[in-house]
């Protein structure tokens, strides 16, 4: 049986139902911000974005999810999801961030990408060192440069110095090297303490103050990431770095391989992607969920590689019957 008519059909048919899957994380994570119980928020983002993903019209595997069989009880990597018609992969993090989301602070989210079957890379669960560039860039970076000859080519593609330059990194004390040597360059520097997901989608997007991303951060978020990238039209470059022989070994299963650059099209090699986010808590590029007596509102980011399009949709959603709301814009 053909699963899918023309280039986009995938894209065609979900791109609004993926939205449906991170609101419906967002909202019910929402209701733990703030609350200091992480696993709490990771509980209910988790959930109710599989109840969702489960009534899709879709026949999907989860390639990028909350861990193994083992560890985790749902969307665990391997799991079969629905009895639908399109044959899809998915890559999810119900809950990127659940840190800063139980402590109420910037920038936690719900994620997920899909794509057709083969389209999103299985990462393993360990680090990956990443370079980010927005679309200007794309193409004329090197991870295996040197930080300063990287920085002069970004500040090249978008024509500007060195010293304009706002580059994001993870603030860990393994990055110590790296950020003396950004700074050493005459760049600036952003910290920050969670989410690199959301702060790679910063960067492929003009307006929002950031040039870069640098720096070890999850793997499996890297091909996320790499996902929406691809649809923005700006540039991943990750290397899977291996912590000890059971990660090397596992390496050797998955078909990763250690110490080789994979880029763009290799993390998310996917002809039909469509990656969605929706803000939990508020974030720079995404408003996180507001509620009001009976409802909520959320703010979404949603994009599709082949229909070439990508919206922002600011949902109301009336929870309770008796809900009554006064729209604004």
């Amino acid at each position: 049986m053909t699963l899918t008519r023309n280039k986009s059909d995938i894209e065609h048919a979900l791109v609004l139902e993926i939205a449906r899957v991170t609101e419906a994380a967002a909202l019910a994570a929402s209701r733990w911000v703030g609350m200091g119980d992480k696993h709490a928020v990771d509980k209910a983002g988790t959930e109710a974005m599989r109840d969702v993903l489960g009534s899709l019209d879709i026949r999907g595997e989860v390639v990028i999810g909350e861990g193994e069989m083992d560890e985790a009880p749902m969307l665990y990597i391997g799991e079969q999801l629905g009895n639908g018609k399109y044959e899809v992969d998915i890559a999810v993090d119900p809950v990127e961030g659940t840190s800063v989301t139980a402590k109420g602070l910037p920038n936690g989210l719900a994620v997920i990408a899909i794509s057709e079957k083969g389209g999103l890379m299985q990462a393993p669960d360990c680090y990956m060192e990443k370079l980010i560039v927005p679309p200007p860039a794309a193409g004329r970076v090197h991870l295996e440069w040197p930080v300063e000859a990287n920085l002069a080519a970004i500040a090249q593609a978008l024509e500007r110095n060195i010293q304009d330059l706002l580059i994001t990194i993870l603030d860990r004390e393994r990055h110590a090297d790296l950020i003396r040597q950004v700074r050493a360059a005459g760049a600036r520097v952003k910290l920050i303490g969670d989410g690199d997901v959301i702060a790679g989608l910063a960067v492929g997007m003009r307006g929002t103050g950031v040039h870069a991303l640098m720096g070890l951060g999850g793997a499996p978020e890297g091909v996320i990431t790499a996902a929406a990238l691809k649809c923005l039209g700006a540039e991943i470059q990750g290397r899977f770095i291996a912590e000890d022989d059971a990660q090397r070994e596992r390496f050797v299963t998955m078909g990763v391989e250690e110490g080789r650059i994979y880029h763009t099209n290799e993390l998310a090699p996917g002809k039909q992607l469509v990656f969605s986010g929706t803000g939990i808590t508020h974030g720079e590029l995404l408003e996180g969920v507001r509620r009001f007596g009976g409802g909520a509102r959320t703010h979404t980011l949603v994009m599709g590689y082949a229909t070439r399009v990508v919206r922002f949709i600011d949902s109301v959603h009336l929870e309770e019957d008796s809900a009554r709301v006064t729209i604004r814009i």
